[in-house]
């Protein structure tokens, strides 16, 4: 679709004031400088709860590698994040990790026992968080190709989080940092129109049936 200011206005004047303004306001604190995978989670409330907090966050793309465990987002556990979050999947590690490194991501791996501290991580460049699954954490594949570590900082007996938990205190922290940086994080300004065009889409019942309308009168 084309950049076409007058269709979006349109569009979005089937929209509550309400709802146009939270578009607006969502919209401008979204990022894809940081980005999330999951490979081969095995809850699949955890992976629905991870997709729940890149949306809380800001963060609008999440890719889901579904090698071995392939299920459907839970819906409830997402509480319709995945309606505003774009949900990337792959059927193998490979893939993900190719499709990242041309978006020219570096690789982040998570784990609880290997890495810099969560604080002292660089939020200037570009990443990808990878987080694995619950019993074994990630392949030897993605840490074998991970450019760098993470970890969070524990000091208790258990040695680890669970990996909803876990994202949603990196992301935090993360996001946080970077909201508080010089760091360009925020979508282009063209990013940002085709994410409310297609928030409103989504939103608005026979949106194709009103953009066919106004594109035959105009």
């Amino acid at each position: 679709m084309d950049l076409n200011p007058q269709l979006l206005e349109y569009l979005e004047s089937f929209l509550t004031p309400r709802r146009q303004e939270l578009f607006k306001k969502v919209v401008e604190q979204r990022t894809n400088h940081i980005t999330v995978a999951t490979q081969d989670v095995y809850q699949l409330h955890n992976t629905s709860a991870v997709i729940r907090s890149c949306d809380v966050f800001g963060i609008q793309n999440i890719h889901v590698v579904e090698e071995v465990n392939v299920k459907k987002i839970d819906r409830e556990i997402a509480m319709g994040a995945q309606k505003w979050v774009d949900i990337n999947r792959y059927n193998s590690s490979e893939a993900c990790l190719a499709d990242l490194r041309h978006k020219d991501y570096r690789i982040v791996a998570t784990s609880p026992h290997r890495g810099i501290p969560l604080q002292d991580f660089d939020i200037t460049r570009p990443a990808a968080l990878f987080f694995g699954t619950e019993t074994d954490g990630l392949s030897e594949e993605v840490m074998e190709k991970a450019d760098e570590f993470i970890q969070i900082p524990m000091y208790g007996f258990t040695e680890s989080l669970n990996i909803s938990v876990s994202a949603a205190i990196i992301l935090q922290e993360i996001t946080f940092r970077l909201r508080r940086s010089n760091v360009n994080w925020q979508l282009s300004e063209d990013e940002k129109f085709f994410k409310r065009m297609e928030w409103a889409k989504k939103t608005i019942k026979n949106s194709e049936e009103i953009i066919r309308r106004f594109q035959a009168s105009h």
